[in-house]
């Protein structure tokens, strides 16, 4: 057992990401019965629909669970109480401000993990009492940083000025990649984009097929005068592209955006019109497979590198 796997008591040191519209209870609990940390996406859930995704997962595992939390979310109050009442265990805070909520979730004893995108922000949730952070890189889908740093530069950078533990994130959706991550300094991965796929995963089928087809470069970091994020190439991301490169003010981007549109596109299944949040490395994934197939894999991969790596002689 490492930090990670003793903290959350699992077997693997696999994080499920909290996915918008792809991490409901389905994916979480087949995350957790294989071993690894399902959590489930409150940001695209309604108070109430959340609770009862929390209920549906409990009943399904036996096993740790979390769930994801975007402190920007406007009922987020609502939220953190449902999350005290329903005795949740672990939390996953992002899109904020890490002081806002930890203590009152560290003094209910919930373990709290804040997702980070730079080295400034890691030591300050570090200062705030989380138990331990999400370090995204770049090549993650969805919300991004502002600074566009890679995860090969951003892990090795944080574990080296922090002392809790460094979940890596962005561009890991193989053994290969996490065994890249753990040797940077992280105690464990957060997968996303391959989770988003599996059968389990609440996306939309044109969405899976889409990410599955996808091929290098077909991803972008687009919004950045709004909150930078990274999208599947789609009519309306060549939309964004064409406004941006016009010198669209942030008014006009929103209007662009619109409402629901995350929604639409990977939720209801619009391929041409809806926002498509998913990482780089979807050019890497090529089919639709269980939750439980996908963490096997990753961690078998990741147990042939590394006796791979240990017989090398230099």
């Amino acid at each position: 057992m490492n930090r990670i796997t003793s903290l959350f008591d699992i077997q693997y040191p696999i994080i499920q990401a909290g996915m918008v519209w792809c991490s409901g209870w389905k994916l979480a609990s087949a995350v957790s019965n294989a071993g690894g940390l399902g959590i489930i996406g409150a940001g695209s859930m309604y108070p109430d629909v959340l609770r009862q995704h929390i209920r549906q997962c409990r009943e399904a595992t036996s096993r740790p669970f979390a769930v994801n939390v975007p402190l920007l979310y406007p009922n987020v109050e609502e939220i953190m109480n449902i999350l005290v009442e329903e005795q949740v265990g672990i939390v996953f805070t992002s899109a904020g401000n890490p002081a806002t909520w930890t203590s009152f979730l560290k003094e209910k004893g919930i373990i709290v993990v804040h997702v980070i995108a730079n080295t400034k922000f890691a030591l300050k949730a570090e200062s705030c009492g989380v138990d331990a952070v999400v370090a995204e890189g770049f090549e993650a889908g969805g919300h991004n940083g502002r600074e566009e740093t890679t995860t090969m530069c951003l892990i090795p950078m944080i574990t080296a000025q922090l002392q809790i533990p460094v979940i890596a994130a962005g561009g890991i959706g193989s053994g290969r990649a996490m065994l890249a991550a753990i040797a940077l300094g992280a105690d464990a991965v957060q997968v996303g984009s391959a989770f988003a796929v599996a059968e389990e995963s609440s996306a939309h089928v044109n969405f899976k097929r889409r990410i599955v087809d996808a091929v290098e470069g077909d991803t972008k970091l687009r919004m950045k005068k709004l909150v930078p994020v990274r999208l599947l190439n789609n009519p309306f991301d060549d939309a964004v592209a064409q406004a941006e490169a016009e010198g669209a003010n942030t008014e006009r981007m929103v209007q662009l955006l619109g409402r629901a549109r995350a929604k639409s596109g990977m939720f209801e299944g619009d391929m041409e019109e809806g926002e498509l949040e998913i990482g780089q490395v979807s050019a890497m994934l090529s089919d639709i497979k269980p939750a439980a197939v996908i963490l096997k894999e990753i961690w078998e991969e990741f147990m042939v590198s590394r006796d791979r790596i240990a017989r090398l002689e230099f």
